[in-house]
């Protein structure tokens, strides 16, 4: 069994696009960016984002295909909002947890997304993406798209909305086939891991 899943692993490799490669190798980049708090997240993100709202139509996950175009124009606010200064040069915008108030707002905004996307992709499903698995795509959109918006704020709460879009990414393209892009979400979620530490650490040091 483990032969074969190494031999179909393989065998994908050599199937998988130039274009494909391109959106993994640039949102690795760009959560590596992220890990860092670098700007770059964005630039070397909507790389990524642009052709994987493309791949996401094509293999009739319109969930992920509508998030990843959420993530385009979230990358372009977030660039401009992290970019921003003060007088001294600092950022404006520093890395911090979310209140009460912010986390409740977060769930409620995750659970509105949520019923909208899984009736939307529903109805979809009927007429036009036979192959749509509404509640698991609808489960990964909602994460990321709770997570893209508390990214541009810099929240630390931010990672654990990414680390359930990866776990739930993961078979989503799985069983669409796209074998190499369930591998790229498996390297996301170790990065997750990775920048919630990063971020933790670096609140640390700023209250220190």
């Amino acid at each position: 069994m483990n032969s074969n899943l190494v031999a179909d692993l393989f065998q994908s490799i050599l199937q998988t696009s130039w274009l494909e490669w391109l959106a993994v190798v640039a949102g690795i980049t760009s959560v590596w960016y992220s890990k860092k708090e670098s700007s770059w997240v964005y630039p070397t993100g909507l790389v990524n984002t642009i052709i994987y709202t493309w791949l996401s139509f094509k293999y009739q996950l319109p969930g992920e295909g509508l998030v990843n175009f959420y993530y385009t124009a979230m990358s372009l606010y977030g660039w401009y909002n992290w970019s921003r200064k003060d007088l001294t040069q600092k950022p404006i915008i520093q890395i911090s947890y979310s209140g009460k108030q912010e986390w409740i707002q977060q769930i409620l905004f995750f659970i509105v997304i949520y019923i909208i996307l899984y009736g939307s992709l529903t109805g979809l499903k009927e007429y036009f993406f036979e192959g749509a698995i509404p509640w698991a795509d609808a489960l990964a959109s909602a994460a990321a798209f709770t997570g893209m918006w508390l990214m541009t704020q810099k929240k630390v709460e931010s990672w654990y909305w990414w680390i359930l879009t990866n776990i739930t990414s993961m078979p989503l393209y799985f069983v669409k086939g796209l074998r190499i892009t369930a591998l790229y979400y498996l390297i996301l979620l170790l990065l997750a891991f990775a920048g919630l530490y990063s971020w933790k650490e670096k609140v640390k040091k700023t209250h220190a």
